[in-house]
């Protein structure tokens, strides 16, 4: 696959407004492992492969395991995760599924359960941006950086810009 831009500076004013919303994600008090979930199960049903392993090397580095990012695409059937994450989970299918289901009652209680309104807001808003970021990274056709036997990846980078 090959990316369809070759700069993303060009869309400078775009890439900056979406890393003014992830930096209100990342100051939002919500924990970073939680938000790393979100960003991977989001990165899954979307088909990103860019933001899939950007977000894995991030968990990685936060201390995430093997075997807790290996199954979050069977989470429900996993004891891996808690209640909250499971809540938070189950949150970020339903957002980034909206047309499909809307937002069901029964979701948004689990997730009330485990998150004050503040907390939902902003568990809300990391669901937008790493749908936001999906979208700018499939439409463009951003490839990942790919590891080579014995070494690991570059760093992969956003649109336009790091983060």
């Amino acid at each position: 696959m090959k990316p369809r831009f070759k700069d993303m500076n060009q869309a400078a004013h775009a890439t900056k407004a979406m890393l003014a919303l992830q930096g209100e994600v990342d100051e939002s008090g919500l924990e970073p492992s939680l938000v790393n979930l979100v960003q991977m199960r989001a990165s899954q049903i979307n088909g990103c492969a860019y933001c899939l392993n950007m977000h894995f090397q991030e968990a990685k580095a936060k201390g995430e395991t093997d075997q807790r990012l290996y199954l979050l695409d069977a989470w429900r059937e996993s004891p891996a995760y808690t209640e909250r994450e499971r809540a938070a989970l189950a949150w970020t299918e339903a957002v980034t599924l909206i047309a499909a289901d809307r937002v069901s009652d029964e979701v948004f209680a689990l997730a009330r359960e485990h998150f004050s309104e503040a907390e939902l807001a902003n568990l809300t808003l990391a669901v937008v941006a790493i749908n936001g970021w999906n979208r700018f990274n499939i439409a463009f056709r951003n490839v990942p950086p790919l590891a080579k036997p014995g070494k690991p990846a570059s760093e992969p980078q956003p649109v336009g810009a790091g983060r």
